[in-house]
């Protein structure tokens, strides 16, 4: 896979932040729901992402998603093809009587043909639960504008999409019995994963409504690379192979079996005492960091970051094993060490966002001060600074203390820095 990222970063020039999140999605919905990570006893995660690629215009975002799904685009054009013959011998018999399917050794009740699928894009929740419940095995919702998936949250009614949202990064069951569907959709477990681009400049969109209140913010991956250069063109020339060197890696992982039908159709995978060993360690780094953290909204990140550890142990456990080099029986220390390194890159990326959604969202009086403030400052300094803009002592400290670890860093006691 690095090899891969390598070579798209070298030959097409696609950003290697986004090549690697794309393919890091792709795994976790070629997984699914056919194995899950268990951390104790009744404590199971799936390997649902929900994941944005921030970047200006032009900076190479969608090539890459596009590559990375590629695999199961084929997979699903595949599979449509075999289910419109499919529906032609199921209209067939359809048209039969009873008697003569039964004279004829047929099912005297023909059952309607299932298109499966992986991605989806543009869909109500209604619709998507249907198609779900058809493919349990699991689903990616695919937006190249991230924007319209969260602008449409309650394009048909109010709130309600953005709780289905909220439950299904749970995998909590999903019941819908809607008017307008053609019956009761009972998802015991679903799993549906989120990809798409979004632009910096409308990040601050993501932060109206409850989405700043309710945790739906904390549940998304933001890649964010650090270097956002407009990409130079070259001459180099991807090899022949490497389209399907990737689609051979998804596809050992599109060919694990699911049988929904079962009582217990997922394959549970441990942790090796090594491995937990080294998971328990960094939780409770994660944890000391939420003990001294002043800002309820980066404590609330690093608390959907602990679930998301758990689940890029599976993912990369995984895709280990699709590329020949681990096991799937278990998730060993190596996973967990790389899962590790992951959270990490996130963690970064979610602390900017932050900075770049608060600034989208100060008036321009706070802006001057930010911008005039000097990296490091003391409250003496930043209330000079204010008064000459016309704010008040108690208004500057409110909006100081409301931006520690987003905008500001305490260094030490009435003294500060600028992040």
């Amino acid at each position: 896979m690095q090899h891969i990222i390598t070579e798209l970063h070298e030959c097409q020039s696609f950003p290697i932040d986004y090549v690697a999140a794309s393919m890091l999605t792709a795994i976790a919905v070629g997984i699914g729901n056919t194995h899950l990570v268990q951390v104790k006893s009744g404590w199971l995660e799936s390997a649902i992402l929900y994941m944005a690629l921030v970047g200006r215009p032009g900076a190479n975002k969608s090539h890459p998603l596009s590559f990375a799904m590629k695999p199961f685009l084929t997979y699903d054009y595949q599979q449509n093809l075999l289910f419109e013959q499919e529906y032609k011998e199921f209209e067939k018999l359809v048209q039969m009587t009873r008697k003569e399917r039964s004279e004829a050794g047929l099912d005297e009740y023909p059952q309607e043909p299932i298109r499966k699928r992986f991605p989806v894009s543009d869909i109500t929740p209604e619709g998507l639960s249907l198609i779900h419940a058809q493919n349990q095995r699991g689903l990616c919702l695919w937006a190249d504008e991230l924007s319209a998936w969260f602008k449409n949250f309650n394009r048909y009614n109010n709130g309600s999409e953005e709780q289905f949202w909220l439950s299904v990064f749970s995998a909590k069951t999903t019941i819908s019995d809607r008017k307008s569907a053609r019956s009761s959709v009972f998802i015991k477990r679903p799993y549906i994963s989120v990809i798409g681009t979004i632009q910096k400049k409308v990040l601050g969109e993501l932060a109206k409504g409850e989405r700043s209140c309710n945790g739906f913010i904390d549940r998304i991956l933001f890649v964010l690379p650090s270097d956002q250069q407009k990409i130079r063109w070259n001459d180099r020339e991807l090899s022949e192979d490497i389209d399907q060197q990737w689609a051979n890696i998804l596809s050992r992982l599109i060919m694990l079996e699911f049988m929904p039908c079962e009582e217990n159709p997922y394959k549970i995978l441990c942790f090796q005492p090594e491995a937990r060993a080294a998971l328990y360690e960094y939780q409770h780094r994660l944890a000391e960091m939420c003990d001294t953290e002043a800002s309820e909204v980066i404590v609330g990140i690093y608390c959907k970051l602990e679930t998301y550890l758990i689940r890029f142990c599976l993912i990369l456990q995984l895709a280990r094993w699709a590329c020949g080099e681990a096991g799937k029986e278990a998730i060993d220390k190596e996973s967990v060490e790389k899962a590790i390194l992951l959270t990490e890159y996130f963690r970064m990326t979610a602390l900017n966002v932050q900075g770049i959604m608060n600034e989208e969202s100060l008036t321009t009086q706070q802006l001057a001060i930010l911008h005039q403030l000097p990296n490091l400052f003391t409250t003496a300094e930043g209330l000079e600074l204010a008064d000459k803009e016309g704010m008040k002592e108690r208004a500057f400290k409110d909006f100081l203390s409301r931006n520690i670890s987003i905008l500001f860093k305490r260094e030490r006691h009435g003294e500060y820095s600028k992040i």
